[in-house]
């Protein structure tokens, strides 16, 4: 039984990539006829590095409409990351209301394939003529700086959650790679920020958190919480980026969802092991940096530290299986109505499994889950529904406050 299955998904792969002038298969049609819902592609970041219209076909990068139309996507959150030499330099406020600005012109030169979401009670609307929806959702809380004022203002501009930091610990909240946590998990400023969050309607999001900021945020929300784009530590020990069983079942409880990430460095443990590797080493790079700077000497440039890097850690093959697995442990360990997908496209170098390389590809994901026995009401909350329903409960909540 389990050959049959396995041959019976590999043949789904196989035609998940099929031309558009031949017939659509199963899982494309099934792709199509339900709403799927990505919590995490970072489009705007490479937009910021090289303009593509990505209302056309865009080879190079990994979301574009009519690769998403293929896919079935409907809703695509927007990812509007800003790192943290960005934050240190104080540019952040600027580059995430650039990005902004270039999701915003995507949709103005093409109103016919795009529109920004803001709302989930607006989507059927929106969605009408196959258009993809662009949802906001802001990846490292530094562009808020210090000012709670700067929250009513990216709401205003779409924002609707917010991973409240990323590799390193920032103003809000201890990051789950960084070895400086002055926290000991959220700042009084964090706290601050995640009523804020509540009061307007805005997602908390814990991906990237330490363990410690993570019970914090679900102590501190009064809604529900997401986990944007994260995979389970049960298939990577020790790397803390990827939630333990405890916080995901915390996440879940409170009636949250955990969006699992497809990168190979979140779903498959060689990986894994090699980011913590990168962002325990990068600090080190970063103060021998300073000191040759100070010598006099001409210091190497982080380009020259990632290809060195890169040369000496080359990557590991994943299969498709890696994320059907983590999403198979989830549904078990939490209930299918606390599992979604958050699959960082764009955002991990293209270290992304066997027939989930663009989003082309999730009626693949959806012939492996098929093979795997799940029902077809089960597979729709995973791709979708269950993120739109903890959308709408966060609102609900921003309603009854105000």
């Amino acid at each position: 039984m389990r050959t049959l299955l396995a041959l019976a998904c590999t043949l789904a792969l196989t035609a998940g990539a099929a031309r558009a002038d031949e017939p659509l298969s199963a899982a494309q049609k099934f792709a199509r006829e339900s709403v799927i819902v990505d919590t995490h592609i970072d489009a705007p970041t490479e937009l910021l590095k090289h303009w593509n219209d990505l209302g056309l076909d865009a080879p190079k990068v990994e979301f574009d409409y009519p690769r998403a139309r293929q896919g079935g996507l409907d809703v695509a959150f927007m990812s509007i990351y800003t790192s943290p030499e960005q934050d240190k330099a104080g540019t952040a406020w600027q580059i995430a209301n650039t990005q902004i600005d270039g999701v915003e012109a995507m949709v103005g030169r093409h109103p016919d394939k795009f529109a920004i979401l803001r709302s989930p009670d607006d989507y059927r609307r929106l969605v009408d003529g196959g258009r993809v929806l662009l949802a906001l959702g802001m990846e490292n809380g530094a562009p808020i700086e210090g000012d709670l004022k700067r929250l009513q203002q990216f709401h205003a501009r779409g924002v609707r959650y917010i991973t409240l930091a990323h590799s390193h610990s920032n103003r809000i909240a201890d990051g789950s790679y960084s070895l400086d946590r002055p926290w000991k998990g959220l700042s009084p400023f964090g706290a601050q920020v995640i009523a804020e969050m509540n009061r307007l309607g805005i997602m908390v999001d814990v991906s990237h958190l330490s363990d410690d900021a993570t019970v914090a945020a679900l102590a501190a929300s009064r809604a529900p919480v997401i986990a944007s784009h994260s995979g389970l530590r049960h298939f990577t020990p020790g790397f803390e980026r990827n939630l333990s069983d405890e916080l995901a079942q915390a996440i879940a409880k409170k009636g949250g969802v955990v969006q699992i990430v497809f990168g190979n460095g979140f779903v498959d443990p060689k990986t894994a092991a090699d980011t913590t590797a990168y962002f325990r080493a990068r600090p080190e790079f970063d103060r021998a940096q300073a000191e040759a700077a100070a010598r006099g000497e001409k210091p190497k440039t982080v380009e020259e530290f990632d290809q060195q890097w890169e040369r000496d850690h080359p990557p590991h093959p994943v299969k498709i299986d890696a994320v059907l697995d983590q999403i198979d442990y989830a549904v078990k360990l939490l209930g299918v109505d606390h599992v979604g997908i958050g699959s960082d496209f764009d955002g991990v170098g293209g270290a992304l499994p066997e027939g989930l390389r663009t989003v082309a590809d999730y009626p693949n994901l959806i012939a492996g889950l098929q093979a795997r026995g799940h029902s077809d009401a089960d597979i729709r909350k995973i791709l979708g529904e269950n993120l739109l329903r903890v959308w709408r409960e966060v609102e609900a909540v921003s309603k009854a406050a105000r």
